[in-house]
């Protein structure tokens, strides 16, 4: 089966894993070797540390988001943040984030708050416009944050410690919260007014949410003290999620639980099916020296670690608006590694730089997904949606400049300056 055919169809919408495996069959046939040996890939991703912490992750997010979370969250920010100049903004923003680094999924996030907060902000005198463009954004911005499922693939397939991946993309997400919060203020808030702020409302707010509120909080603990792995601590934020739920605030009864589980199993499920078929087909790749004449290529045509990280940025930014996060991080990331390493790239600089190019990707026509879903969502017309999203993904990409081309801001904590 020729590679363009399997384009066409994972273009017109064949499952992945299905593309996938047929390309992994395909090459398996072609260098005359036995098919089962892709399943030797099954066996080493099941022997990986950090697999079992995507699983508990996702279990989660998923409890959370069935338990109620995101309403106590929008309720705690707007009493924390609502008084300030772009307050409603700033609550949107960090909600956004918070609850995008819980479910693993920006697409969830619209659909899960976008509800709540798109009419907020009209009804906080926020332009239609810049509401609807910074909801849809708003799902992008926090990928880079601790449990994100993101962060957590990417550190499986390139074998890259975890822990330092969350701790490198702590300071782009503030930067971008920043920068975005910058024009709020300029645009978006002009003539919104300021929410009073009632210390009853805020004490009331915290009382209810400050257990969620604990979780990231919990999380980037653990890793930055080295006291947990990543596994302890998939295992104890999941156990977390549970008892919360079912216990403390009872939004989720025992029984429900099953729907919640099946929700999680299905999305890690898809997960692994296309993660060992695509690592069998790098080992393919590899056995036909694929990355390295790549390499070659590429040294060839590239003669600086910028100009590669440039072109690398155009590549990725059309395959993240093309393929879902998840599939681009399996399929891209063996492929870029050794041509990173061969310019002198920093494997957890290239993977702050893959994932910000992909949620960047999410809002980039032409079929940017979370263009798609805040159509959907807020039925507008799409071209409505674009439009609107238009002002905060030129800011999206400035930031993305910043975090390519400054190493720091996602070393820093690591002395590589």
């Amino acid at each position: 089966m020729t590679p363009f055919i399997l384009i066409v169809l994972a273009l017109v919408g064949m499952p992945l894993f299905v593309v996938m495996g047929a390309a992994a069959l395909s090459a398996s046939h072609a260098a005359q070797l036995d098919p089962a040996l892709l399943m030797v890939e099954f066996a080493r991703l099941a022997a990986s540390p950090n697999l079992v912490a995507i699983p508990l992750f996702v279990l989660a997010g998923a409890t959370l988001g069935q338990g109620g979370a995101p309403h106590r969250l929008v309720r705690f920010f707007n009493a924390l943040l609502g008084w300030m100049p772009a307050g409603m903004a700033a609550v949107t923003m960090v909600t956004c984030m918070v609850f995008t680094a819980f479910s693993g999924a920006s697409g969830v996030t619209i659909l899960a708050l976008g509800g709540l907060l798109f009419p907020m902000l009209k009804e906080s005198r926020y332009p239609e416009k810049f509401s609807l463009g910074l909801v849809t954004s708003g799902g992008s911005m926090g990928l880079l944050l601790p449990p994100s499922l993101a962060v957590l693939l990417y550190g499986v397939v390139a074998q890259v410690n975890i822990g330092d991946l969350f701790i490198a993309g702590l300071l782009p997400t503030l930067l971008l919260f920043v920068i975005v919060g910058a024009y709020a203020m300029l645009r978006g808030a002009r003539n919104a007014p300021r929410q009073a702020f009632e210390w009853r409302e805020l004490v009331a707010a915290a009382r209810l949410g400050w257990a969620d509120l604990m979780l990231p909080v919990g999380v980037i603990g653990g890793l930055v003290g080295g006291w947990l792995t990543v596994a302890e601590l998939a295992a104890c934020t999941a156990l977390y999620a549970l008892v919360l739920e079912t216990l403390v605030h009872r939004t989720i009864k025992f029984k429900a639980l099953v729907w919640v589980a099946y929700e999680a199993a299905t999305l890690v499920g898809s997960l692994f099916i296309i993660l060992g078929l695509s690592l069998g087909l790098t080992n393919l790749l590899v056995d036909a020296q694929v990355p390295m004449r790549l390499l070659d290529w590429v040294v060839a045509q590239v003669h600086s670690p910028l100009e590669f990280l440039m072109w690398m940025n155009l590549a990725l930014l059309v395959v993240g608006c093309m393929m879902d996060i998840f599939s681009a991080i399996v399929i891209v990331t063996p492929l870029l590694m050794p041509l990173a390493m061969h310019f002198g790239i920093h494997p957890v600089h290239l993977g702050i730089v893959i994932l910000a190019n992909l949620e960047i990707g999410y809002l980039t026509p032409p079929v940017g997904i979370n263009l798609f879903l805040a159509s959907q969502r807020f039925k507008q017309p799409i071209l409505t949606v674009f439009r609107a999203t238009l002002p905060f993904l030129v800011l999206m990409l400035g930031w993305l400049a910043m975090v390519t081309y400054v190493p720091s801001l996602s070393l820093w904590y690591f002395g590589h300056l």
